[in-house]
């Protein structure tokens, strides 16, 4: 929306008008509501997990260790406090002894996906490197959670021909 159509809409009333330059694919890309034929096919942003357990830098591996397994994961994602994903730690440095430090054994600057990426984009490369979860988030960084492999497979959409 132009600028002058938020000024417009604010003097008519409404109170939260935004004025979005980024872009159509950016804002899919954020995991925001979108429109049009392909809005059906499902996205990652649609399976990612919210409760997908994560911590700090500064967090000790024992701790996390424990909250990963009782919530039933394998995995933990490493945020600041803006949700920003620094890193990860898999099931080899959850092994870790308890007192290490999340920040120093983490996996430093994972691959992430944009929420808009559909199941059919991905799951093949899921598949072959044999993943069971793929982090999603805001093209900012911001984490919007961990999608799993069974959901993309139970999503009913398999990867085009080629």
């Amino acid at each position: 929306m132009s600028p002058r159509a938020a000024w417009r809409l604010e003097s008519l009333g409404f109170t939260e008008v935004y004025d979005y330059v980024a872009g159509k694919s950016d804002w899919a890309a954020a995991g925001l509501i979108t429109e049009g034929t392909s809005a059906t096919q499902p996205r990652l942003g649609a399976l990612a997990r919210r409760d997908a357990p994560t911590c700090r830098l500064d967090d000790r591996v024992g701790e996390i260790r424990d909250r990963v397994r009782a919530a039933g994961w394998k995995t933990c994602m490493v945020i600041n406090d803006q949700d920003i994903v620094l890193g990860r730690l898999f099931g080899k440095e959850l092994q870790l002894a308890d007192d290490a430090i999340a920040g120093d054994v983490m996996r430093s600057g994972p691959s992430t996906y944009r929420a808009n990426v559909t199941v059919a984009e991905i799951i093949e490369r899921v598949r072959k490197g044999n993943w069971d979860t793929v982090p999603v988030s805001t093209p900012e960084g911001k984490l919007i959670g961990l999608a799993r492999r069974e959901d993309m497979e139970h999503s009913s959409v398999e990867a085009p021909p080629g």
